[in-house]
């Protein structure tokens, strides 16, 4: 491939990135701009609600809603580093591994949350992002994910405490099961080794 289709093909898969990773972002803050001035905050009302019939329409909208200004705040930069060191694999895996993970964590959260709660905001897909890169090493056995594993130990080593429950107010149980749906899906979009058919066993003696 000549040195002008490389760039262009980096340029075309940057441009991708930015677009994806910043409808999230614009689709966050937008919202929270609407649900503010317009609406006081009434659409956090559509995060999810445990074991409620209702809630489960959160498993879908909590990561977009969040309580106010400075959460969204805090949520936005871990957001875009974790999920573009995610895509940075494509766009298609960055997908795959921000629904796995909203699965997961939504389904946890409607599960094991405490009665009469509301969770919104992207911690559960940010505590995702994070699990994906720290096990993808692991199952992937492979140089360049054991290094992107040991770049986010030295970035965001310290976020495994939010799995934990802690501060009031806090859904660990989002960090928790966004966690281990990240961890899933490590594990589900690790390369396979070819399978070792009869024929790969017989070995011929002379």
């Amino acid at each position: 491939m000549m040195r002008n289709e490389r760039l262009q093909l980096i340029g075309k898969n940057l441009k991708a990135q930015a677009i994806v990773l910043g409808g999230f972002v614009l689709a966050f803050w937008l919202l929270e701009i609407v649900d503010h001035f317009l609406f006081g905050q009434a659409l956090n009302g559509l995060g999810v609600r445990p074991r409620s019939s209702d809630g489960l329409l959160g498993i879908v909208l909590a990561p977009f809603l969040h309580g106010n200004f400075a959460h969204l705040a805090a949520n936005t930069i871990p957001f875009v580093v974790l999920g573009w060191f995610v895509m940075l694999q494509g766009v298609t895996r960055f997908w795959l591994v921000t629904v796995i993970t909203a699965v997961v964590s939504g389904f946890g959260m409607w599960l094991l949350g405490e009665s009469r709660t509301v969770h919104i905001g992207a911690s559960g897909l940010i505590f995702g992002y994070f699990g994906y890169l720290l096990l993808r090493g692991y199952f992937e056995r492979s140089a360049s994910a054991v290094l992107w594993t040991i770049l986010v130990v030295v970035l965001y080593g310290s976020m495994i405490l939010g799995v934990l429950p802690g501060q009031m107010g806090i859904s660990w149980q989002a960090h928790l099961f966004g966690f281990l749906g990240g961890g899933l899906a490590a594990y589900l979009l690790a390369p396979r080794p070819p399978r070792r058919t009869l024929e790969d066993e017989i070995v011929i003696h002379d």
